[in-house]
C-alpha cells in the first residue's frame, strides 16, 4: 500500500524587505545598550564575594536570564499565533469586529454632530 503522507505547503522564501527587517531588528537588539547596562548593574549583586571565578558566575546568571527570556518570548509567540488563528483568520470574528468599529464610529459621529459649540 502506498504511504498517504500529507503534503506540506512549501515554505515561502523571505522577501528582501522581510530580510532587511529581520536584520534591522537583530542589530537594534544587539546594539541596544540597555541590556548591557542591566547586566552590569543588576547581576553583580548576585555574584558571591571573594569567588574564584566571578566572571563565570556572571556568565551563568546571564545564561539563565537569557533562557528564561527565551521561554517567555516563546510563550508570547505561541499565544500570538493562537490569537491570530482565532481572531484574524475567523470570518465570524472579523464580521463582529467590523460591526463594532462601525458602531463606534457612528456613535462618535453622532456625538460630534450633537455636541454644541460653546466658544
Amino acid at each position: 500500500m502506498p504511504c498517504l503522507a500529507q503534503k506540506q505547503a512549501p515554505a515561502r522564501p523571505r522577501t528582501k524587505w522581510q530580510q532587511a527587517l529581520v536584520t534591522k531588528a537583530f542589530l537594534l537588539n544587539i546594539l541596544n545598550p540597555k541590556l548591557t547596562i542591566f547586566f552590569l548593574a543588576f547581576l553583580p549583586q548576585f555574584v558571591e564575594p571573594g569567588s574564584s571565578s566571578p566572571s563565570l558566575q556572571l556568565l551563568s546568571l546571564s545564561a539563565v536570564f537569557m533562557l528564561m527570556t527565551f521561554a517567555v518570548f516563546t510563550v508570547y509567540g505561541l499565544l500570538a499565533d493562537t490569537f491570530r488563528t482565532a481572531v484574524i483568520e475567523s470570518a465570524r470574528v472579523q464580521a463582529w469586529l467590523r460591526r463594532g468599529f462601525a458602531g463606534a464610529f457612528a456613535g462618535l459621529g453622532a456625538q460630534l454632530a450633537l455636541s454644541g459649540r460653546d466658544a
